[in-house]
Order: structure tokens, then C-alpha cells, then sequence
């Protein structure tokens, strides 16, 4: 899980992409990781995928491969790919074999036949059995009618499956649903859709949309790019929407939406295709008079935008041709291409003629087809040469835009992201005759932008993508050899200042987050990697990667290793006379510590020391009995000492006689045990003088720990009784070696006894005993060896607080022969090496309280044990723990219900809750005066609301509440003021939504669901009626809560209208609401249809309404009219409101079929009246006489069919004021609001269609209420209408 801040990265470099196959081939889903050996699984509806005879799974380094063979409807579905904390979803679509579309991809083109692909098509056609069946002529309406649906607008989306909704949720991702590949024509519209499930997040997660890999598409918002985003309270599901509009070529290519949260990531590919609008030379005209929407089921468009469908006669003209003679199929694709550069040179007296002699029939479709080409032929007049779509240029490098414009003097404004560019050093403007050069020198990063050329009101725009060069480099790593401990720091060169580079080690990347061991420098083109103390685990090979190469080093780690070059040697000094012990190491920077019978020496004026390069000298002056000791020389940082011993020579003249008993001369006259005093480690050498004539015989023996003494010298003879002693037994081990560990070395004047590395075990009472013939001598020597205090127990930790915590230890089990003088403490963070001490000054408890800890890292403890020898060795780490402190107290603690028995509360979460989180509250009350609290409930609760139930009537109560977590509960929130356990009378009152005070329209078949809320304690009681009448019938079902009442009905009907009473009552009190219902249906269809006149090319048609109207209003007829040849159906009218009505512009010699269906609201009728005979249009004579016609004056005044109504608003809601008008010539429009004009104020708009006026008032407020008069004049008189407009404040 990444670290929190810290954007995740996909494990994915490239993802696998939704494919569609036919039925029985093979379906292959690559994916590329960013890292070799990443365990890769692939999934299938939520379920792992393994190797089978149906599934094929490869891995090749980073490449993974999944094959599904023999693909059938099964296997249809939603798959996904997971790599680590990565999951990428992709669908599988089967087709059927002979249904199957071209999918877009590397497979090769079939061969085209001579002739071309149209000949190809044609061919294969005829094969199968010479003309094309339905289902093919419905596929291809379909797909053009797909193509010409994006041009208008609307975005093309690939259907889902159906099955990602049944599978399960994802684990890993976070996409609801995500974007699919689009195609556009260019200059069409297209929206992109990601939806994230926002039920686990408790903050929005942050959404970016990017084209290609880097390019961020929120610098890009303006007039082709929009960014939007909902929230869906109720599915608890984030909508994120890209809408790209005006889409040009060069939008086509990759994109991809990243979603991120707090410790999730997750990203999805898509692209979109930009085809090139439909043109002159690429239409098949009758093709093109193909109307998509009778096929296809879809809704009419209105006469206003005929555009938007397109007829077809391809069906009608295939028919025919089959009764004139075939001919070769090369003749007839030309053919169709050349009728369209007729049409565009011939003049328009000719079209008629044109379209009837290649069998073109709907003249007026033709017409408008040949208008909206013309239109997009027009040429600019403002530029003679326009931008390119995009320019692309490296970084650092010079770029121009120019453009040739068509007027010489024009005045060019030049905008970079909609923002107009001012001159300055890095943007230039030239004018060259009709040329205008906008240059950018030095371009960089913030320059990839998309720019525009203006000219009064045109514009051409371009978009400059800035490449970034490969950064090279100059200066590579060098290999280092370090000890153990020292700072080690790589600095390597690049040809770029500020480049992005990457550390690795071994091939992995090294990241921030190791940033407790690596640090990471910039410095210009320089950058370093240091690590602050190296260890043998740092020891590799490490590489800075760029994007044109990389650097590698190797970093060789080595222990540290002190050489002693001279050691220290025993010395033996006189009385007043110098002693100098030198040593010499290999390491001039080491600093040591001397020490004197284990203890420090400490400098004065007769004892000096000192440091020069490798030779550390410790020099006594005036040497005195007391200087005898042994000395030590301990390196810092090194497990090593150098030991040697300083005798005293004192010159005695005795007078020996030449028989002299045997003597130890020691300071001991009274053979009192004498204590040596030796560090662990160090040489203990026992120096005994000794006299005697003839020489004496030296026996070195030791005293065990069971009070058994132990001989050090030559073997004793096994005579007597020497192990029956009970207070002394002697081992009978020889200890007189001259070589090895313990040793003894006798001469005629004295006894050494020497013990390399003195150990615990030399420790303890050495009796040395000296015989000769004449007698003998015994002296005891105690022996000491101290050490450091072994290791003390791991710590343990308690009282852990927000930022604190309470370590305890034992004392060390052995403590090193002297007493323990303190203890150091050391932390550290549990990922970390790197161990920090605590204190300065020795603990002298076993207990410490840590404090300055960071709440929710997770720390260890360790321990130090010192005495006068040193620092033990550290105690084990304690067990990881981790600072959590309790949560603050809730906030806003309120009451917010009271009864005679309960009393509701509610509160909001604490304003802190810590590392710890909060596992939930705690409710507990007291009476008023009294500190004894009672719970409320048993164990906690997660809710922010509590209902408290069994309470005593009357009673004075105190409530608080408190938050636990892993730390304990927290600091309680306590009610300001005690509660009394009584019920308040609270009158009744129906709260009714705005939208119930209104008209309820549903559509038969739609649920019905009214919710109403309303107050009133205590409960108040609800009744529904309608019309008066109880409700009666399963049908309608009411469900009452104590805050709102709901009437429901599953499945409307028309018997369900009319109005509808609720009666909110509390004893005497009540409160009345009146809701009243429409349900509206499809109309019936109109009756009695007829055909009143035929003559020339026109039908007189005339029908009754329909005897149901669906229970609204009718919008009007849609007349249709039928060739009787082809019965295929077009429309001739639309939203027409008369019952009569006549078409025109018929074929002569054809007979036609006519039909009508009636519209409202809902929608068009389900069936239509149609004529039952045809209606045959004949031919005119060779005589025509025109008929005289009288002259009509079709003027009218102007008369309102409709006024003006008063109406009353809420202030800051848009409203309009509609009338109707009618009039011959079309009257001019005025509105005035008490007698002041409103054309020229901005904050109205007035809007005029078909005689229907309308204003609209935008955001109106008090001063907008008043009288407002619409006023219509022509030629021919004067109306007006009035209105009262009041405006009420909520």
C-alpha cells in the first residue's frame, strides 16, 4: 500500500485493449509490465484463470499472454489482468460468423476485385443470389445512419456486454464503469463516461484525463474541451465526464483516465478515431436518402431539423433496376459518383429533371441534401492559407506559424489556450505582405499548448506538441571502495538541467520512500546519491537511468579492520625513572583510551599522553610503587586492546647466607590475601621475586569455586591422604607449560604466572608456594577479572500514549564484576537501521518514560547496560508498538427527540480521532446532581445517533458521550443543560416538496412514489383520500413513519388521476395537503381518415381526432405517404395541429397509400389511420388550360389566441410569461413592464416561434413584480395583452 500523499503508479506499461472476434478464431489480450518476474494472474468474471486446452497463459520477461482458443457465446464477458496493487478490465465480444464486423488492427486487407472495392462488393453480391437479403440493407441503414448520428452531435459508444454487471465487485480497482473507445466524424461531438464507486471513500477521489502519455488534458479546457463531474447521493457513485465538441483530426490517437485515492490507484485506456466528414466524391446519393429512423424504430425529428435524417430509396431503386435489363456492374459504380457533379453544375430549373431520370424520388430530401454540402464548401474569406492541424518541434529549439491571409491590411491577434500572446523575447510577430509569422524561440515544456490565428470574426487553430531531446550522459559513475560506516556519495553528470533520472540498485528502482537510508541531490546538471553510513548489505551494483542511458557503478563494502603495527611492551623501571609505552596502528584517525588496571587513566602533570599520526604514547614521569599496574590501550570503534605490565624494580643488598630458607618478597608480610584487579580480555601476569639457597621449587595452585583449590604448578605426588581434605582438593592439572593461554615461567629470582585474555573463569584465590631443603614460603594472591554487564532483557513497553510510553527493563543477569552505574536507552523506527539514543545522562532506574514520538509510526526500544568497564552489548529490541493517543470528545453533543420514556441523541465525530481510528462511542447518563453515571448500552456503538430507551418519566437527566479507540476512550461530550424525560406537544404540519404543489404527471406503467415529510409530536395520525373518498384497492398502498408518510403505486393507470387529500392530525390540531395526479397514454389513433380531392400532384386529406387522447393535450399529426410499389413510408408532416391537410408534390402515374398518426406528450400512437384504396396520381392531358384564379388578401390584424395569464414566482428561479399571436404580415413584437420597454435590457430574453412569444425572466426578484404587456403591430392594426407578475420571497 503506498504511503498516503504519494501517488501510486501502475505495474502496468501496457494494458490489454477490449477485442471483438468471431466465433470458433482465437482471442489474444497482451499485457507489458514496467518490471521483470511481476507475478501476473488473469481473471476471468472475478475468478482466477489457469493454463488449460481453453486458455493459453505466456510469460516472456515483461510481455504476458493471455489466448482464449475456439472462442464461443460462452466465453463473451468482462476479463481482467492483475499485476501487484494494479487491475486492468477489458471485454471480449463474440459475433456471430456471418454477422461479423472487420475488427480495426494489423490483419491484412482481402484482395480487392478489378474494378475496385465498390465491384468487389457488387460481385460477391450477386453471387450469393443477385440481390441484397432485408437483414443486409438494415445493417447498412443502420451503420450509415450510426455515422451520420455522430455528425450531428451525438457520441458513438461500444454496447457492453451484459455481463459486467452481473460480476462481482472488484477487488483491487476502483471503476464503476470505464471510458470505451469512440469514433467521431470530425466536427462531430463525443463524451467520454467513468464512473467510481465513492461508497469506501471518505474523500473525492482526484480524476486526470490525459492524451498519449503525458499530455494533462485540464490545461487543455476550453472551446473544444470540457471537464465535468457529479456526484450521485442515492448510488453513492462518482460520474467523471470528458466531452470533446468541434472534434478535429487531430484529437484522434490514445487517451487515458487516472482515478487516485488515499491508497488506490487505478487507469484505463481508450481511444478515439476522427473520420473525415462525408463529402461530394465519397457519397452514394441514394444512399444518402436513406431515413434511418423508420428503420430503426427511433423518434421523428421535427420539420426544424429534417436534417438530421436522411431518406432512403436504396430498396425502392434495387427493385426496379430488376426490371430493367442487367448491365455490367463496372458501368453502374461510376454512374452513381457522376449524378452528384450533374446536380452540383446543373442549375436548379433542372434538378427535377436529373432526379426523375436516375430514379430519384423524394425531391425536397435531395434538395436540403444539396444545400448542407454546398454550405460546407464554402471557402474562408479571411485566409488563403491556414494553419497545419498540428506542428511539432524539440525543446529548445525555433518554431514559426504562419498564415497568408486574404486582405493585406487585416489586423491578426494571436491567442495561446484562448489567452491573447503579447510580444516579448520569446514571442515574435512579422508581417510580410498577406503573411503573418508568429516565431517562438527557445520553446519549453509550457509552450505545448494549442494555438490560434484571429481575424475579425474567423479563426484557424493549430496544436504545437514541444518534444522533449533524450537526456545524455556526460559525466558517469565512478566505482567506490568503502569501510563499513562511511558516508558514500555517487554523483554522476547529465546533459540537461532539472532532468528527471532515476537510482537503482541491483535493477531495482530506489524510491523516497527509502529516504531513511538514501538521499537523493540535485545540483544542475549534477546529481548525487548519498548513503550516510554504509553497510555490507549497501554493497552493488548502482545505475542512474536517463531517458538516452544510463550510468553504472560498483560499491564494494568492506569491515573494518585495525593493524597494529608496534604493540605496547612490558617495561621495568626504577625508582624515579621514566616509563613510555608506545604503540603504533594503521589508522592515523583512530582515537583511543588508556586504561590502568582496567580503569581510565586520567592526564596530569606526571602522566601525559598523546597523539601524533599512527603512534599513540602514554609517557609517566617519576615513577613511584604505585605506578606497578598493567596498562591497556583500547581503540575507539574497535573490538581489540593492547595490554602490557609496568614493573617496579626496587634494589635491596641483603646479606644471603648460602643456606637460606625459601622467600616470596611481597607486600603482604602478614600473608593477608592481596586482591589483582584485571579488565576481561586483557593479560593477567602474577610477577612473584622470590629468594632462596639452593633455589626453590615453585607451586602455582588455585582455589575453586566449591572450596576446592586447584594446583597452577608441578604435578604433587599422589602419597597421603591429599584428597581427603575436606576443605581443600587439588586438581592435579599441570599448569607450568611455557607456552599456550595460561603459562608459568620460573627463574632463580622470581615466579611469573601469565593468563593471555584474562576470562571469568581465571577469576579466584592463586596460592603460590615456594619449598627448598632448608623450608618453605605460601602467599595467596585473589584474582578479579571484571567485564561489561552482560545484555539486559528486551524492554517492555507500557502507558503508551498520543506521543509517549513507559519502557522497563531488568538488571543484566551478570553485572560484569562491578557494579551497574546506569543504563542507555535507544530507539528507532521499525523500517529503519538507524538507531537514535534517548538519553545523555545514565538511567539509574529501570524505567524511563520516552516522549517526542510521532503518533502512528511504529517504534522499537533497546537497552544498554554500563559500568565502570563499559557499555554492554544491546539488549534484544522490545516488541514493535506504536503512539496512539484517544480520540478528542464528540462535538455538537444535542437532543434531539424527547418522549416520556426515550430521549434521542445525536452528535457529530471527533474533531481528532488519531492514528488509532475510533472503533466507536460510548453513552452513559447520571441524574442531575448526582456523579454516578449508568451506560446507556451495552459495548459501543458505530452510529452518531442513539435512542435511549426505559428512561424514567419526569426524571432530570445528564448525558455524555465518549469515542474509544485502540488507546481507551477519550475526553467526554457532556449535554450543556439536563433533560426532562417528558413528551412536548408539537403541532402538526405537512411539510410539502415543491414539486408535489404542482401538477404530477407519470406515464401509465410508471411506479408512483410521493413522499411527504411532516412534524408534529406526538405521533400524529395521517388519512389519504381522493376525490373526498377513502382509498380503496391493492392497487394504491400508503406507508406512514414518524417523520414522513409515502403513497405508492406500482403500475399507473389512467383510473389513478385526480386529486388526492392528506389529512395530518393531533387531537383538535390537524394540517391539509391537496396533490393532484395525472397519468397520461399514447394517444389512440385518429379515425375516419379520407381522401377528399386529388388533382395534378396534390392529395386533399381529412380525418376526425382520436376518440382517447391519452388524458393530455395533442401535439399534433404525423401524415406519412406510402409508393404503392415499394410500401415504404415516409413522412410528410410533422406536429401538424389541423385535421386536414394536403400533400403535395406527388409522381405522377404512382399511386400512394397515406396514413396518420396522432402525438402528445408520451408519444406517437401505436397504430395509425390509414387509407384503405390508393390514390393514383394521373396523367394530364396534352392540353392544359391554367384556371383563373381570384385574387386573395390573406392580411389580418393582429389578435392573440392565447393571452397573457397572471402568474405568481418564487424570487431567484427563472420563469417565462407565454402568449400565442397570429397575424398576416407577421406582426412585430414589443413587451413592456409597467409601460417601460424591455427590448434593450439584458436581463430578459425574448423568444419568437410559430406565433408562440414567450419572455423569459432570468433570476427575478421583489422589483421584477408588476404589470407586463406584450404588444403585436403590422400593417394592418394593433393587439396587446396584459399580465399581473408577482414575485414572492421563501
Amino acid at each position: 500500500m503506498p504511503e498516503p500523499g504519494k501517488k501510486p503508479v501502475s505495474a502496468f506499461s501496457k494494458k490489454p485493449r477490449s477485442v471483438e472476434v468471431a466465433t470458433g478464431s482465437s482471442a489474444v489480450f497482451e499485457a507489458e509490465t514496467e518490471r521483470a518476474g511481476v507475478k501476473v494472474r488473469w481473471q476471468r468474471a472475478g475468478s482466477d484463470i489457469s493454463a488449460s486446452d481453453k486458455y493459453g497463459l505466456a510469460a516472456e520477461g515483461t510481455r504476458h499472454t493471455l489466448t482464449v482458443r475456439d472462442v464461443g457465446s460462452a466465453d463473451q464477458g468482462s476479463y481482467a489482468v492483475i499485476a501487484g496493487s494494479s487491475k486492468v478490465k477489458f471485454d471480449l465480444k463474440v459475433l456471430e460468423a456471418g454477422k461479423a464486423e472487420p475488427v480495426p488492427g494489423p490483419a491484412p486487407a482481402p484482395a480487392e476485385a478489378p474494378g475496385g472495392p465498390g465491384e468487389a462488393l457488387a460481385s460477391a453480391t450477386e453471387v450469393e443470389g443477385g440481390s441484397p437479403s432485408p437483414e443486409g440493407e438494415r445493417g447498412g441503414s443502420g451503420r450509415l445512419g450510426q455515422w451520420m448520428g455522430v455528425s450531428q452531435g451525438r457520441s458513438q459508444r461500444p454496447l457492453s456486454t451484459g455481463s459486467s454487471s452481473a460480476a462481482p465487485d472488484d477487488p483491487i480497482g476502483l471503476f464503476v464503469m470505464r471510458p470505451q473507445d469512440g469514433e467521431v466524424t470530425a466536427g462531430g461531438s463525443i463524451t467520454f463516461s467513468a464512473r467510481v464507486a465513492g461508497a469506501s471513500l471518505l474523500k473525492p477521489p482526484v480524476v486526470k484525463w490525459f492524451k498519449g502519455k503525458w499530455v494533462d488534458l485540464s490545461s487543455k479546457v476550453g472551446q473544444h474541451l470540457q471537464l465535468h463531474d457529479s456526484y450521485d447521493r442515492t448510488s453513492k457513485v462518482y460520474l467523471f465526464e470528458l466531452h470533446i465538441t468541434d472534434a478535429q483530426a487531430t484529437f484522434a490517437g490514445g487517451y487515458r483516465c487516472e482515478v487516485s485515492t488515499k491508497d488506490k490507484f487505478d487507469s484505463c485506456n481508450f481511444n478515439l478515431t476522427v473520420h473525415e466528414a462525408v463529402g461530394p466524391g465519397d457519397v452514394d446519393l441514394r444512399s444518402a436518402f436513406r431515413r434511418t429512423s423508420l428503420a430503426g424504430g427511433g423518434r421523428r425529428i421535427s420539420d426544424g431539423h429534417e436534417d438530421a435524417g436522411t431518406l432512403d430509396f436504396s430498396s425502392l431503386l434495387r427493385k426496379s433496376s430488376s426490371f430493367r435489363t442487367p448491365r455490367d456492374s463496372r458501368l453502374e459504380g461510376p454512374a452513381e459518383e457522376d449524378v452528384w457533379e450533374i446536380l452540383r453544375q446543373a442549375p436548379p430549373s433542372e434538378y427535377e429533371r436529373i432526379a426523375f431520370q436516375h430514379g430519384i424520388t423524394d425531391l425536397r430530401g435531395m434538395l436540403k441534401r444539396l444545400k448542407g454540402m454546398r454550405r460546407e464548401e464554402k471557402k474562408s474569406t479571411a485566409f488563403q492559407k491556414k494553419l497545419q492541424p498540428a506542428y511539432q518541434v524539440s525543446k529548445g529549439h525555433k518554431i514559426r506559424l504562419t498564415v497568408e491571409l486574404a486582405d493585406p491590411d487585416a489586423e491578426v491577434k494571436w491567442l495561446k489556450n484562448g489567452q491573447e500572446i503579447q510580444m516579448s523575447g520569446r514571442y515574435i510577430f512579422e508581417s510580410v505582405g498577406a503573411k503573418r509569422t508568429l516565431t517562438i524561440s527557445q520553446c519549453s515544456l509550457a509552450d505545448d499548448a494549442a494555438y490560434q490565428c484571429v481575424v475579425g470574426s474567423e479563426k484557424c487553430s493549430t496544436e504545437l506538441f514541444v518534444k522533449e531531446p533524450p537526456v545524455l550522459i556526460t559525466c558517469p559513475l565512478e566505482d567506490q571502495l568503502v569501510m563499513v560506516g562511511q558516508r558514500v556519495e555517487f554523483e554522476c553528470e547529465v546533459s540537461e538541467e532539472g532532468a528527471q533520472v532515476k537510482w537503482l540498485k541491483d535493477g531495482v528502482e530506489l524510491t523516497r520512500e527509502e529516504t531513511f537510508k538514501y538521499r537523493f541531490k540535485k545540483d544542475g546538471q549534477r546529481h548525487h546519491l548519498i548513503i550516510n553510513e554504509a553497510t555490507l548489505e549497501d554493497a552493488g551494483r548502482y545505475a542512474l537511468r536517463t531517458s538516452g542511458g544510463q550510468a553504472v557503478a560498483e560499491l564494494i563494502v568492506q569491515e573494518k579492520k585495525l593493524e597494529v603495527y608496534q604493540s605496547i611492551a612490558d617495561l621495568t623501571v626504577g625508582s624515579k625513572d621514566q616509563a613510555v609505552f608506545k604503540c603504533e596502528v594503521s589508522d592515523e584517525n583512530v582515537r583511543g583510551v588508556w586504561l590502568k588496571n582496567g580503569k581510565e587513566l586520567v592526564p596530569d602533570s606526571r602522566i601525559k599522553v598523546s597523539h601524533i599520526g599512527r603512534v599513540h604514547k602514554l609517557t609517566v614521569d617519576d615513577v613511584t610503587p604505585a605506578d606497578e599496574a598493567d596498562y591497556s590501550f583500547v581503540p575507539e570503534g574497535f573490538a581489540c586492546n593492547l595490554s602490557a605490565k609496568l614493573h617496579f624494580m626496587e634494589v635491596k643488598i641483603d646479606f644471603v647466607p648460602r643456606q637460606e630458607p625459601p622467600k616470596i618478597h611481597l607486600d603482604c608480610p602478614g600473608r593477608v590475601p592481596d586482591t589483582i584487579v584485571v579488565v576481561a580480555g586483557n593479560k593477567l601476569r602474577l610477577d612473584v621475586p622470590i629468594s632462596g639457597d639452593p633455589a626453590p621449587t615453585v607451586i602455582w595452585q588455585k582455589t575453586i569455586t566449591k572450596g576446592n583449590k586447584v594446583p597452577a604448578g608441578p604435578a604433587l605426588d599422589a602419597s597421603g591422604d591429599s584428597g581427603a581434605s575436606d576443605e581443600w582438593v587439588f586438581d592435579k592439572k599441570l599448569l607450568c607449560e611455557t607456552e599456550g593461554r595460561v603459562r608459568v615461567e620460573t627463574t632463580k629470582d622470581r615466579s611469573i604466572f601469565t593468563v593471555e585474555g584474562a576470562e571469568k573463569e581465571d577469576e579466584g584465590v592463586y596460592v603460590v608456594t615456594v619449598q627448598n631443603p632448608v623450608g618453605e614460603d605460601q602467599v595467596n594472591l585473589t584474582v578479579k577479572v571484571i567485564d561489561v554487564p552482560d545484555a539486559p532483557a528486551a524492554p517492555e513497553i507500557s502507558n503508551v500514549d498520543e506521543d509517549s510510553c513507559t519502557v522497563r527493563w531488568k538488571p543484566p543477569a551478570y553485572d560484569g564484576g562491578q557494579p551497574v552505574l546506569g543504563y542507555i536507552l535507544e530507539r528507532k523506527k521499525k523500517k529503519s537501521y538507524r538507531w537514535m539514543r534517548l538519553n545523555f545522562d545514565l538511567l539509574r532506574e529501570l524505567s524511563h518514560e520516552a516522549r517526542c514520538m510521532i503518533e502512528g509510526v511504529v517504534y522499537e526500544m533497546r537497552v544498554y547496560a554500563v559500568n565502570a568497564v563499559g557499555m554492554s552489548r544491546p539488549s534484544p529490541a522490545s516488541q514493535p508498538f506504536m503512539p496512539v493517543g484517544p480520540p478528542s470528545e464528540p462535538s455538537h453533543l444535542a437532543v434531539e427527540d424527547v418522549s416520556d420514556t426515550t430521549v434521542s441523541l445525536k452528535w457529530r465525530p471527533p474533531e481528532r480521532m488519531g492514528a488509532g481510528g475510533l472503533d466507536g462511542y460510548s453513552v452513559e447518563y447520571c441524574q442531575d446532581g448526582c456523579s454516578e453515571w449508568v451506560a446507556a448500552l451495552e459495548g459501543l456503538t458505530e452510529h452518531t445517533s442513539l435512542l435511549v430507551k426505559d428512561l424514567p418519566t419526569g426524571a432530570r437527566l445528564l448525558f455524555r458521550v465518549r469515542a474509544h479507540n485502540v488507546a481507551g476512550p477519550g475526553a467526554p461530550g457532556i449535554t450543556t443543560e439536563p433533560v426532562t424525560v417528558q413528551e412536548i406537544l408539537q403541532r402538526p404540519r405537512l411539510q410539502l416538496p415543491r414539486h408535489l404543489r404542482q401538477t404530477i404527471q407519470k406515464k401509465v406503467g410508471e411506479p408512483v412514489n410521493l413522499l411527504i415529510p411532516f412534524q408534529g409530536k406526538p405521533r400524529p395520525q395521517v388519512t389519504w383520500t381522493k376525490e373526498g373518498q377513502p382509498l380503496a384497492g391493492k392497487e394504491v398502498s400508503i406507508r406512514n413513519s414518524p417523520t414522513d408518510t409515502i403513497l405508492f403505486i406500482r403500475a399507473a393507470n389512467l383510473a389513478h388521476s385526480g386529486t388526492y387529500q392528506v389529512t395530518l392530525r393531533i387531537e383538535s390540531m390537524e394540517d391539509k395537503a391537496e396533490l393532484v395526479l395525472q397519468v397520461v397514454d399514447k394517444p389512440s389513433p385518429p379515425q375516419d381518415i379520407r381522401v377528399t380531392d386529388a388533382w395534378g400532384f396534390n392529395v386533399a386529406l381529412e380525418w376526425k381526432p382520436p376518440q382517447d387522447d391519452g388524458n393530455t393535450e395533442l401535439w399534433g399529426y404525423t401524415i406519412q405517404k406510402a409508393d404503392k410499389k415499394s410500401m415504404e413510408w415516409f413522412t410528410v408532416l410533422e406536429h401538424y395541429r389541423h385535421t386536414h391537410c394536403v400533400v403535395s408534390e406527388l409522381i405522377i402515374g404512382n399511386g400512394y397509400y397515406f396514413r396518420v398518426f396522432s402525438h402528445n406528450m408520451v408519444g406517437p400512437s401505436d397504430r395509425a389511420a390509414t387509407t384503405k384504396e390508393p390514390v393514383f396520381i394521373p396523367r394530364p392531358g396534352i392540353t392544359y388550360e391554367s384556371p383563373n384564379y381570384k385574387a386573395l388578401d390573406f392580411s389580418e390584424a393582429p389578435s392573440f389566441t392565447r393571452p397573457l395569464v397572471n402568474r405568481s414566482v418564487l424570487a431567484g428561479y427563472t420563469t417565462t410569461l407565454c402568449c400565442a399571436v397570429r397575424g398576416s404580415p407577421k406582426p412585430k413584437i414589443s413587451w413592456f413592464k409597467n409601460g417601460l420597454d424591455l427590448g434593450k435590457d439584458a436581463r430578459f430574453r425574448m423568444f419568437s416561434k410559430q406565433g408562440v412569444l414567450t419572455l423569459e425572466i432570468r433570476k427575478p426578484c421583489p422589483f421584477d413584480g408588476g404589470v407586463y404587456v406584450c404588444r403585436a403591430t403590422n400593417l394592418q392594426g394593433e393587439a396587446q395583452c396584459e399580465c399581473r407578475l408577482e414575485v414572492r420571497v421563501p
